[in-house]
């Protein structure tokens, strides 16, 4: 797919490179295209209810729904870590893409390795910046985009950018 000239052709990555003594580790993420996947190995949890004269109406606050729905979140998230952080090849211990009770391992695996808090922030962060787009990122591309239109406007401007020598006339006019 182009758009304006330019090929789409992948989501959006971010890299993040963490400083260790003898080399970095760079995490690479890339943004889920679709949850189509998720849903499929794991249902969404229904709320219990109860029939009224108006039909049925659910109970969310069912403490064993809040629960399962809490579960749920937390899956969804952790498939998000998992699947975005692919292109950096972690090879793990325990998680495993296609069984979803393994997915919640992922933060005690990089804990295992050595991983502080603050970097599983970071990597959390850096999974999250590369599947949203937040108000900084558009700022920055409207204004890159911009600037690149300014540039190529001054670069087709029709202006005289030296003296010409001379000119050539015609006969000297009668005073």
């Amino acid at each position: 797919m182009r758009i304006n000239g330019i090929e789409v052709n992948g989501p959006n990555e971010e890299i993040l490179v963490l400083p260790r003594k003898d080399q970095n580790i760079v995490f690479r993420a890339t943004a889920l295209k679709s949850f189509d996947e998720f849903d499929a190995l794991v249902p969404l949890p229904k709320a219990p209810g109860y029939r009224t004269k108006d039909g049925f109406k659910e109970n969310e606050n069912d403490p064993t729904y809040r629960q399962a729905k809490e579960q749920y979140d937390q899956k969804r998230f952790a498939y998000l870590v998992v699947v975005s952080l692919e292109p950096s090849e972690i090879e793990w211990s325990e998680v495993d893409i296609n069984n979803p009770r393994t997915w919640m391992k992922w933060q005690d695996e990089f804990k295992e390795a050595g991983f502080s808090e603050f970097e599983l922030g970071r990597i959390q962060q850096l999974v999250l910046q590369a599947n949203a787009l937040d108000e900084t990122k558009l700022e920055e591309a409207r204004k890159s985009f911009l600037l690149g239109e300014e540039q190529a406007l001054q670069e087709n401007t029709y202006s005289q950018s030296s003296e010409q020598e001379s000119t050539p006339s015609g006969a000297p006019a009668n005073d």
